[in-house]
Formats: structure tokens, sequence, C-alpha cells
């Protein structure tokens, strides 16, 4: 089946997994999907993700992390989407949850967090809210 939105589509299988309760999660491999799951890692959403060969494009697997029981991402949602994109200037960085969530930004620097594209004073384009 051919994917649109790639990003939208990880997001929704990491959704998905985290509300059936499931420990991993295996989607296509991309270059920004890996750094979407570096943030994910360096922000402590996921406990771990590997990048499998398979002879074509490759895959990712995740370990979700739970604690209690209860899975750490409360939430997960795309922001820019292919038919309405979304954009954060360097003087006003989306704020998630009044600073308890994440914003995730694709920049002209990478990929980073709202809050390591304030401090490297660059904007980009929102890709996904994460609580």
């Amino acid at each position: 089946m051919a994917v649109n939105d790639s990003v939208a589509d990880m997001l929704t299988r990491v959704r998905n997994a985290v509300m059936a309760g499931h420990k991993t999660v295996t989607l296509p491999a991309s270059n920004l999907k890996i750094e979407l799951c570096r943030i994910l890692m360096q922000e402590r959403f996921i406990r771990k993700y590997v990048v499998l060969d398979d002879g074509k494009q490759g895959l990712i697997k995740i370990l979700l992390k739970y604690k209690e029981g209860e899975s750490v991402i409360k939430g997960i949602e795309r922001i820019s989407k292919p038919g309405r994109r979304v954009y954060s200037t360097v003087k006003e960085p989306p704020r998630v949850l009044s600073g308890l969530g994440l914003a995730i930004l694709t920049t002209p620097k990478g990929v980073m967090t709202n809050l390591e594209s304030k401090k490297q004073n660059v904007g980009g384009e929102v890709l996904c809210y994460v609580w």
C-alpha cells in the first residue's frame, strides 16, 4: 500500500501500538523517521530503536517505554501535513502543554526539538507534538 505521508504513518503506528499495549512496533525506515526516533529516545519517550536491514529500504524496530504499566507517551499528534504546512518562527517556537510536552521541528540545521531550535536560534516546519 502506498503511503503519502510517511511521518503520519509512523506516528499512527506508534500511537496504535501504545494504545494496544505492545512492547515493540516495526515500520519502514527513512532518514527522517530515524531522526524522529533519535529525538524520541533522547527525550526518553521510547527505550530504544534499531535499524534493521531487510534487503530493501530497511526497517525500524522501536522498543516502547512503559512506567508502572502505563505508557510514557500519552499523546502524539502530527501538526504539519502535506495539505497544510505549519512553520515556526525563531521568535515564537511552539509550546506544547505549557512546556510539559515536546514539539519536533525540521530546520535548516536538522531535525530538533522546540527547545533546541530556540537555543540554536532557528525556525522551521513543525512535524509533531509529543506529550
